[in-house]
């Protein structure tokens, strides 16, 4: 699906620039009569190095405005997909302009964040970790190289149809301001794919991670899971299948023991309890069925029913940490849902903790609180954890400068009140 392994068929390659720059100052320097003062000989070659670098210019240029028309193309079409598979009732046509209203009111931020992410030298976009469609991934990653670095392993959420690794750049762009490397996985969603899928994409993409971010700068032994409403969902599920087959002594790419914790944020762990309320808030229970493979289905990606089974308990053993954040005002998922599958953790012999914040929306912790700058409460939260035993890293986390705000208040205050989340 991603489109960017298509873009040197249209520009040349880096490679190609730079053999014609250097064979064009190697026949110039060569053709140089003998004699001819060594002076005028190296500014000749520094006037092709400074060519030479506007070539590598001109071809960054081109491939980032290509990959943005990609990008952009596949987000129009993911819309126009979410739309066909939910229909135009009353009640979709509603949301829908409650959504446009929100973004338009949030677009100041939006802009400043796409420019990064499409134009900043600490995000490298669309690694490629495995060899199925959206099979990419997005590393951000700190300008501080002096060490290596922990790691967080994002997954967006999305209701299981619209996600995409960019809803993560955001979160990815302020850790990598604090000394800590975020890979965005992207995964198949509905209905290129179905929730066995997702799972499968994503396990697959924490095992690239483990078995290779050291190239990236990053520390294989400080790395740490985390998603957001569908991608909460998504990698528990992910989590807990290695688990399983660790437990059984089955071949497996990555180990529990190099997952340091597992944050999940505002989402959703039982799928029995939560179809109908989908249902009421427009995605369709034949439409979640579909995604999620049937009742049985269900009931087999629902990490809260699973962890109950006594026959895995071995597997219930080797989870890290598990650390719940949820709104007490979220409407898409309620935070109940966080709360019953913290203490069924807990009963099963678990390491779980639930942190809610009080009045917040779906939406708030992950994008309203992050757009607002400054001081924000769970950010705060994953620094502290993640640096807790490098009093170096917290010391460098005390002396940052406030976290600067992409929307006014106003804004924020009104994109508020419209949300459809």
């Amino acid at each position: 699906m991603e489109t960017s392994s298509s873009l040197p068929a249209i520009f040349p390659s880096t490679d190609e620039i730079m053999e014609e720059a250097e064979t064009v100052s190697l026949v110039r320097v060569s053709s140089l009569p003998s004699g001819f003062p060594s002076q005028q000989r190296r500014r000749r070659v520094g006037n092709n190095t400074a060519s030479l670098g506007a070539l590598r210019r001109r071809q960054q240029f081109g491939r980032e405005i290509g990959h943005a028309a990609a990008e952009t193309y596949l987000l129009t079409r993911l819309s126009f997909k979410l739309l066909s598979y939910l229909g135009v009732g009353y009640r979709w046509i509603t949301r829908l302009l409650a959504l446009a209203l929100y973004a338009m009111l949030l677009m100041p931020g939006f802009l400043q964040v796409a420019y990064d992410y499409f134009f900043s030298s600490q995000v490298r976009r669309s690694v490629v970790y495995g060899d199925q469609p959206r099979n990419r991934l997005d590393l951000y990653l700190p300008t501080n190289t002096d060490e290596l670095k922990p790691v967080v392993i994002f997954v967006t959420g999305g209701a299981w149809i619209i996600g995409y690794k960019a809803w993560g750049s955001l979160l990815g762009l302020h850790l990598a301001e604090r000394d800590i490397i975020v890979a965005c996985i992207d995964y198949r969603n509905f209905p290129q794919g179905t929730i066995s899928d997702m799972v499968n994409d994503v396990s697959q993409g924490i095992a690239f991670i483990c078995n290779n971010i050291v190239e990236f700068g990053g520390d294989p032994n400080k790395i740490y899971l985390m998603g957001q409403s569908a991608g909460a969902h998504v990698s528990a599920c992910a989590l807990l299948q290695q688990a399983v087959k660790e437990s059984r002594g089955e071949s497996i790419s990555w180990s529990m023991s190099q997952i340091n914790a597992y944050f999940g944020l505002s989402g959703g762990y039982n799928l029995l309890k939560l179809v109908d309320h989908f249902h009421g808030r427009g995605l369709y229970r034949s439409i979640f069925l579909s995604i999620m493979e049937g009742e049985k289905g269900m009931e087999q990606f629902s990490p809260e029913i699973v962890v109950q089974n006594p026959g895995i308990s071995s597997a219930v053993s080797l989870l890290p940490r598990i650390i719940l954040f949820h709104g007490t005002s979220d409407y898409s998922i309620p935070s109940h849902a966080s709360k019953i599958f913290v203490n069924t953790l807990r009963k099963v012999g678990a390491e779980a903790d639930l942190i809610l914040y009080d009045g917040k929306t779906h939406t708030d912790l992950f994008l309203q609180d992050p757009l607002r700058g400054g001081k924000d409460e769970l950010f705060d939260y994953l620094i502290g954890f993640i640096h807790a035993n490098d009093k170096e890293a917290l010391a460098r986390d005390a002396m940052a400068p406030p976290r600067r705000r992409f929307v006014p208040e106003i804004l924020l205050r009104l994109a508020g009140k419209v949300s459809p989340f």
